[in-house]
This record gives structure tokens, C-alpha cells and sequence, in this order.
């Protein structure tokens, strides 16, 4: 009989392209990883990897039985969540991936949800650009992600994966108290031609967005600061030497030296989704995660009980 542990392994390998980026992705240690594509091997009496420069690559009797076992797992997992949905009772370990401001944002308060409700659902995530997500989700190395999609930048979702809205977000332009727009209610690009910008890394959905954010007026933002945490974007502001488009989600109270300024035409917004794959729609996990989400993101939904 095929061990399923195993064919997650090869599937992890054909996804991430390395055993280390395997053993990464299902929390298992490489060698471990190594030993079940061994099992794999033994079984059929045919090697799933070759050796390719420093790394491996999957034969073609391992890409045949990663892509044909991808359906297999599918139909295991469903009837995993059909068996828990008879249940009733959510419980078991959720794997998650979303990006740093819902880690901060949303996230945070559902664990502190969960462990006042004493659940028995466990929760783990990892941080990632949605677009990591969307694949960790299709590729079954995660169970539930948070992503975004702005409003000029839509995120490409395969059809075998469910989505939820959570919420919208948008984004505010921040900038020093002694700074000339500081006192303005609403800005637009164009008041932000001349400024000096500390954003995302290059291709990274903010920096894209930031970047569409000037295309209607012909001209690109001056950007010599690049940074992935939005903390030292804010700090950067507090010193007086840029300004950042930052969302709402999970942003910090900031100081009395930064002030949040409203932007229009357009306004930056972004929809905070939940995304996971159809066949783990009935599992009283996934189901109770997402209905704890929905209350952190509206309130009006809390019930006494989940």
C-alpha cells in the first residue's frame, strides 16, 4: 500500500523544488523527508529522484506519481473532512499561511480567541507574500491562508480553491507631523510627486501597488529606502527623512510624531480573504477558524459560543 506521508513528501519536493524546502513546508527534518521518498522507492522498485547539480529532481516515475498522487491525497483529504463533519466537534492541527500585517492583525487575536475558548483546534502559521500562500494552499503544504488582493492588483486564485472576504483594508500615506501635507485631511499622487519614499521590496505586491499608484500620472516615485517591515518604514517617517504607504491592518499605534494621511484618486485599498482548498470545506476546523476570523474582522457576527 502507498504511505500517504510519502507521497506528501514527493508532492512537497515537485512544489519546492529541494528535500530541505520539502522538509521546511510539512515541518519534518530532511533526512526524515529522504527516508520516506526511500519507502517510495522500495515500494515501487523505481527511483522517484535524481541527482540535478547540488540539488534533485523528480524522475519521470516520481513527476508521474506526484501529479497522479495529487488526486489521491485530494480524495483523502475530503473524506477526512466529510468523517470530521459528522463528528461535528472542530479539532486537530490547522496549518496556516498569511502575510506579516494579518499575522499581526488577525491572526494574533485568533490564538488569543482560541486559548480563552479553550478550542482544540491547534494552529500553526508561517509568514508569506499571498502569492506563496495562494500555492502553499493549492499544493496542500498549508490548510488555510490569509491573503490580499488590491484593488489594481488581483491575485490569481485556482478554481479548486474556496475564498472568504474578511474584511477590506486600505492604506494611508504617512508622514512626519512637521510635514507640509501633515494638516491635510485627504492627498492624492500627484500632492506626492516630489516626495522621498521608503517602501517593500522590489516585487513585492505593496511596492507594485505603490508603484501603479503614480502610473495615472505618468511618472514613477522617487524610492531610495527598500524594507520588508513596515517598522522601519514608520521609523523612517519618524525621523523626518521619507514617507510610507502603510495599511491599517496590524499597523501599530504610532507616535505623536507620525500622522496617518487619508489617500484618494484612487484610494489604496486591499480585500483580506481567507483561502482553502474545497475538499476541506466540511471540516469543523476550518469552518470554526473561519467563523472566529469573521468576528475579529466584524464584530456585529460574535456570538457567546463558536
Amino acid at each position: 500500500m502507498i504511505d500517504l506521508v510519502a507521497l506528501r513528501s514527493l508532492k512537497a519536493i515537485d512544489v519546492h523544488g529541494s528535500v530541505v524546502g520539502a522538509a521546511q513546508a510539512l515541518g519534518y527534518s530532511p533526512s526524515a523527508i529522504s527516508q520516506q521518498i526511500k519507502k517510495l522507492d522500495k515500494h515501487f522498485g523505481l527511483a522517484s529522484l535524481e541527482k540535478f547539480g547540488r540539488g534533485v529532481m523528480l524522475t519521470e516515475h516520481g513527476r508521474r506519481l506526484a501529479e497522479q498522487g495529487a488526486s489521491l491525497l485530494a480524495q483523502v483529504e475530503l473524506l477526512e473532512a466529510g468523517v470530521q463533519a459528522e463528528g461535528g466537534k472542530p479539532a486537530g492541527v490547522v496549518r496556516i499561511s498569511a502575510h506579516s500585517t494579518a499575522c499581526r492583525g488577525l491572526l494574533a487575536p485568533m490564538l488569543a480567541e482560541l486559548q480563552a475558548s479553550d478550542s482544540a483546534v491547534t494552529v500553526t502559521f508561517v509568514e508569506n507574500d499571498p502569492w506563496v500562500s495562494v500555492d502553499l494552499v493549492a499544493t496542500g503544504q498549508v490548510d488555510l491562508a490569509v491573503v490580499h488582493n488590491w484593488n489594481t492588483q488581483p491575485l490569481r486564485i485556482p478554481t479548486h480553491i474556496e475564498t472568504l472576504d474578511l474584511c477590506v483594508d486600505v492604506a494611508d500615506v504617512l508622514v512626519h507631523r512637521s510635514h507640509r501635507l501633515a494638516n491635510r485631511s485627504e492627498i492624492t499622487p500627484q500632492d506626492l510627486v516630489d516626495e522621498c519614499w521608503v517602501s517593500s521590496t522590489a516585487g513585492s505586491i505593496c511596492h507594485d501597488w505603490l508603484i501603479r499608484m503614480f502610473a495615472d500620472i505618468g511618472t514613477d516615485p522617487h524610492i531610495p529606502f527598500y524594507d520588508s517591515e513596515f517598522a522601519t518604514h514608520i521609523a523612517l517617517v519618524e525621523q523626518g527623512v521619507a514617507v510610507g504607504l502603510l495599511p491599517r491592518l496590524g499597523r501599530p499605534l504610532l507616535s505623536e510624531s507620525v500622522v496617518a494621511v487619508r489617500v484618494v484618486d484612487p484610494v489604496p485599498t486591499r480585500n483580506i480573504q481567507l483561502i482553502w482548498r474545497r475538499t476541506m470545506s466540511q471540516s469543523p476546523a476550518i469552518r470554526h477558524l473561519a467563523a472566529v476570523l469573521q468576528t475579529i474582522t466584524n464584530p456585529e457576527l460574535r456570538r457567546a459560543s463558536f
